[in-house]
């Protein structure tokens, strides 16, 4: 019997299991210069980090006061995003390794993420991530995105979990909020470590302030088999 016996994982995608927020800040650079605002920068992208596409251009609508409608853009930001998250994304090389360490063990496992259905699929499949991670909820499908709960408990629903067996893994605050008020714990690795401080990071079982550059495959788990008791 797996060590893990009981635990589902569930991991948010863009900043946590993939560096893909420089393809979308790309994309929504691109985007917004095709719609007359040619100076969107990585600051102003940064407070967009861990809110659904939708939410995004919803506000960059009311932002930038824009004509086109948030169909429109949205399809404008995908499509672009698209093209280049085929080509170039990146997994983070200690989370591929605890992917693979989870289903070394047979532990379950989803992903949970505010982009679009075909956006997770081209990057799970660019990454080879799709050998493991085979549930997969998009905000597109539940009625609310992150911080609410809905895109979590739809994946531990789908996992067959209880949401308190489950663990998130989340770079972002409203991601860190949603697995709160799912009733699950997290291990946080804020993927903007101006953000670390964040209330919502401090409901997190584990904080890795440093991000990425702190998260090891090794350390995760054992925190997850020292936690396996505690739900």
């Amino acid at each position: 019997m797996s060590t893990l016996h009981g635990i589902s994982v569930i991991f948010d995608l863009d900043g946590t299991l993939v560096d893909s927020e420089p393809n979308y800040y790309e994309a929504g650079r691109q985007t917004l210069a095709d719609h007359g605002v040619p100076d969107f920068t990585w600051p102003d992208h940064e407070r967009y980090v861990g809110i659904s596409t939708q939410e995004t251009v919803a506000d960059w609508k009311d932002r930038y006061d824009l004509p086109a409608s948030v169909d429109e853009l949205v399809a404008a930001k995908n499509r672009r995003y698209l093209e280049l998250a085929r080509g170039a994304t990146r997994a983070y090389p200690e989370m591929r390794t605890f992917v693979e360490l989870l289903a070394a063990e047979g532990v379950p496992m989803a992903v949970a993420s505010g982009s679009s259905p075909k956006a997770i699929a081209a990057v799970l499949t660019a990454t080879g991530l799709d050998a493991h991670l085979h549930t997969v909820v998009s905000a597109d499908e539940v009625a609310h995105g992150k911080p609410a709960p809905d895109v979590f408990l739809e994946a531990a629903r789908r996992l067959g979990a209880a949401p308190s067996d489950c663990v998130v893994l989340e770079d972002a605050a409203p991601g860190a909020a949603a697995a709160h008020a799912a009733g699950m714990r997290c291990i946080a690795i804020p993927y903007v470590p101006a953000q670390a401080d964040a209330p919502e990071f401090a409901t997190a079982g584990l904080l890795l302030p440093g991000g990425q550059g702190e998260f090891t495959a090794r350390s995760a788990y054992d925190w997850l088999v020292n936690s396996a008791g505690l739900s």
